[in-house]
């Protein structure tokens, strides 16, 4: 899309129609301390083929990603993409942001989105899923008020375990409707300690992350017996879904909504975006789930359609019946998943999540022979937590150089973690280059 400025007859135009007088009064709300005291420091202006050179010669001087070597995780993951999947995506019909509200011109949208859906609900093992969230964080946010208008309860029950960032999504959705949070701390083994949920309280629901933010697994069965006793929903979050390929998934241990990130089915990392909410539950709460639900119909010819079954937002339904504000889907992304599932199949999925779960094992296991502690023995997928030596902080600026990101530091996010980082490895990273981390940190 070509960015094609306003002119100044427009602006005029603009600012008449608004009753202002000037740009500054326009934008008078803007704090004076982030108002721009001087003009931008520009080059003079080039012609297009003088740019077009200009970028050339910046992309070449730049060092290719290739060359760098990475055993980060934390939420973002490095994984191959089958080359039909860009191929198919880049056709003219499917790249659209369009809502599909008109069936008679949109059942190839709708389609795929039902596809989707399909594929989604089959992976978690859940009877039901929508047309996909915002991110991960969105969806478990959006999970947890759900779960409210579900149980009538103003409170929840959330894993330290979970995503640090996703936990202040939900503490910024949560700020101003006076629902409280509890949080429950993660033991010695990586996993959460369901039993410091507070006596006498049956929240709404419980939310665990698993594979966890360590790349443990939790013991979401055992959680889900406990809760089936009371009126607490279980909600099972996630950011790696290659994990259920090889381990079970949450509709089979209990799980009452299953939601999280979807950017490992087929999304490439690009520097941090975009992502993918996958969205699930059971079918029975069906009309309690925010976004939109694509269902299959037959026309008055009796041949099958797709319409947009359910949409409760307020855009389409009396605000206060509204289930939530997200007003879209990532239909784009939800299209790249769907592909890519498809292309994989349930046996590549399952190949795929093993051979992800054998390359952390590999590198786990050679950290912990060189000396490293391995504090958390829990099951995992391709994450893992490894303590280090104090004044490991200058050897990881040290790999930087050598152009190796040798995992993620803990103490951030968990003080008590200092000198832990998160490591992960998946189907892209060469035993030679694990070889070449354990050597460097050695």
């Amino acid at each position: 899309m070509r960015y094609i400025p306003h002119t100044e007859e427009e602006i005029t135009s603009m600012m008449e129609a608004v009753g202002v007088d000037s740009l500054d009064e326009l934008f008078s709300d803007i704090p004076e301390s982030c108002h721009r005291k001087n003009e931008l420091a520009l080059p003079e202006a080039l012609t297009e083929w003088e740019l077009d050179d200009h970028i050339r010669q910046l992309a070449g001087s730049m060092p290719a990603s290739s060359e760098y070597k990475s055993f980060i995780g934390a939420g973002s993951y490095s994984h191959f993409i089958p080359a039909v999947i860009p191929y198919l995506l880049g056709r003219s019909e499917f790249s659209t942001a369009y809502t599909p509200y008109q069936p008679e011109i949109s059942q190839g949208t709708l389609h795929a989105i039902y596809e989707y859906q399909t594929l989604v609900s089959r992976l978690l093992g859940m009877e039901i899923a929508n047309a996909s969230m915002y991110d991960g964080a969105t969806a478990l946010a959006e999970a947890l008020l759900m779960a409210i208008r579900i149980t009538k309860k103003d409170d929840v029950a959330i894993s330290m375990a979970v995503h640090p960032d996703y936990r202040r999504v939900i503490e910024a959705y949560f700020r101003p409707t006076g629902y409280t949070i509890h949080y429950l701390p993660y033991g010695k083994d990586g996993r959460t300690m369901y039993d410091t949920i507070p006596e006498k309280t049956e929240p709404a629901c419980v939310a665990v992350q698993s594979p966890n933010f360590f790349g443990c697994m939790e013991e979401v069965a055992g959680i889900a017996g406990i809760l089936n006793e009371q009126k607490t929903l279980l909600i099972v979050s996630f950011t790696e879904p290659l994990a259920y390929g090889l381990y079970k998934t949450p509709g089979e241990l209990g799980a009452d909504i299953a939601c999280g990130e979807g950017q490992s089915l087929g999304i490439p990392r690009s520097y941090g975006g975009p992502g993918l909410g996958l969205f699930s539950s059971k079918e029975k709460y069906m009309r309690y789930m925010p976004g939109r639900i694509v269902g299959q119909t037959t026309d008055r010819r009796s041949n099958r359609g797709f319409v947009l079954t359910l949409s409760t937002r307020e855009q389409h339904i009396r605000r206060e019946k509204a289930t939530s504000n997200i007003c879209s889907n990532q239909s784009l992304c939800a299209l790249t998943a769907c592909m890519y599932m498809a292309t994989a199949g349930q046996t590549g999925m399952r190949e795929l999540a093993r051979l992800n779960y054998d390359k952390s094992e590999y590198l786990k296991e050679e950290l912990g022979n060189a000396g490293f502690r391995i504090p958390f023995s829990s099951p995992s997928f391709n994450e893992f937590v490894v303590e280090f030596p104090e004044g490991f902080e200058d050897l990881h600026r040290h790999l930087l150089k050598k152009k190796i990101f040798a995992g993620l530091p803990l103490e951030p996010y968990y003080p008590e973690l200092k000198n832990h980082y998160l490591m992960c490895a998946t189907e892209t990273n060469k035993k030679e280059d694990m070889d070449r981390l354990v050597r460097e940190v050695k």
